[in-house]
């Protein structure tokens, strides 16, 4: 019976531990560092995912059978390179292959080489000429952080000081570190933004159904951008067609292209995409599980996760034995009072259980942890509450049906999860 450690504290690590422990084939699944989620036979390794000693030192002793990379800031902390050379079997890419996300400088440079579908756009490292060719381009247009930001290093600018802002804060502030060090300015891209996600093993590919994530805080896509305030899938315009271009154009080029730089990817590819028609344009690739993408895929996974995982790993990934369970699952995320900007900790939470009473809901955990024996919360996004249907619209009803039994003090929530499309 395998053991299996799953890097990250969030909604997204819950679901996959959530997964794995549901494989005949797994007898326990730590989560390094987890969250107050954890309990049966999944439980919590308390160190960080930066921590790459550790983590591997407690992988040796655990004799862990498979990692699952999670958090993609430990790829980028070369986890998956330190794993690989002490022979341990790892789900996820290395450092250079994740660059692919973690340097939008070198992923859009890979698209142009590749001829996959992106906007046009610039680079720079000095913040006066990357504000002054902002200007010169048609409003709105896209200001990004090159490294990583949880998310919030882009900025769609409506306006010509908006620019000068976005473009100040990152290099000249340095909101986001190093990870200002550089900016992608580019051509702002119509349609609708989709996710899809694509399992690798460095050659072959298995394309998930669309899914459709949240990012602004607010109903209506209004407000600052955030992890993610809830998701689902499939998307119920996204056709067969659709899927096939984008293995085709999209995800099997970026695995030549990287496998030709001597960066094979094998993990998950997730490209943002925007959708026009059949005009399909890629907005920004991602080399894990999108969070909250992850938990509504895990509800509708039909097969094996760890035998799935492991077969990446080892490159040997059959995509027929991908496959999914008809219907819908969604996901909303309960953010804490202030979220994405400051926000109290500590603060007691109830009802989960009563909401998991109710049919077809499964509650990830996020931000939450245990304080003096009571559950709390522990960080902005602190639970997400994901549901299935037979229609999107039977699950999101179940879904906020479910949310009205949870409370903790200052719960925000988005009202209006996947309306766009029923």
């Amino acid at each position: 019976m395998a053991q299996v450690l799953v890097i990250g504290g969030g909604g997204r690590e819950q679901a996959l531990a959530w997964k794995l422990a549901q494989s005949s084939q797994v007898d326990k699944v730590y989560v390094a560092p987890g969250n107050a989620g954890s309990s049966g036979s999944i439980e919590n390794a308390d160190i960080g995912w930066l921590d790459v000693d550790r983590l591997l030192k407690f992988a040796q002793d655990k004799k862990i059978d498979l990692t699952v990379i999670g958090q993609e800031a430990a790829y980028e902390a070369g986890v998956v390179d330190a794993f690989q050379a002490t022979g341990l079997s790892v789900f996820g890419p290395t450092k250079a292959a994740g660059q692919i996300e973690t340097s939008k400088v070198l992923s859009k440079d890979l698209m142009a080489e590749q001829d996959i579908p992106t906007a046009a756009y610039k680079t720079f490292t000095d913040s006066g000429e990357a504000v002054a060719y902002a200007k010169s381009r048609p409003l709105p247009v896209v200001i990004k952080a090159d490294g990583l930001a949880e998310g919030k290093g882009v900025t769609v600018c409506f306006e010509t000081g908006q620019i000068e802002a976005a473009i100040d804060k990152i290099m000249v502030q340095k909101a986001f570190g190093d990870s200002g060090n550089q900016v992608v300015v580019e051509d702002f891209l119509n349609g609708q933004e989709v996710s899809v996600h694509a399992l690798c093993d460095g050659r072959q590919s298995a394309i998930f159904p669309a899914s459709q994530d949240h990012k602004q805080i607010n109903d209506g896509d209004q407000g600052p951008n955030t992890g993610g305030m809830g998701a689902f899938a499939p998307v119920p315009w996204v056709t067969p067609q659709h899927l096939e271009t984008i293995k085709d154009r999209i995800v099997q080029p970026a695995l030549r292209g990287l496998d030709a730089k001597g960066s094979k990817f094998s993990g998950v590819l997730y490209p943002g995409l925007m959708i026009d028609g059949d005009d399909i344009n890629v907005v920004e690739f991602n080399a894990r599980f999108g969070d909250p993408e992850a938990e509504v895929y895990m509800r509708l996974l039909d097969g094996d996760l760890y035998q799935i995982l492991a077969d990446c790993a080892y490159g040997r990934l059959d995509p027929a034995s991908v496959g999914w369970q008809p219907g819908y699952a969604v996901d909303v995320a309960l953010a804490s009072g202030g979220y994405p900007g400051s926000y109290a900790k500590g603060l007691p939470i109830t009802g989960i259980d009563e909401a998991e009473k109710q049919p077809d809901i499964v509650v990830f955990h996020a931000g939450t942890a245990i304080k003096d024996g009571q559950l709390v919360t522990a960080g902005g996004r602190v639970l997400n509450v994901t549901a299935t249907g037979a229609t999107l619209e039977e699950a999101l009803d179940k879904a906020y049906a479910a949310v009205k039994l949870i409370h903790f003090e200052g719960m925000h929530y988005r009202t209006d999860i996947g309306r766009r499309s029923t």
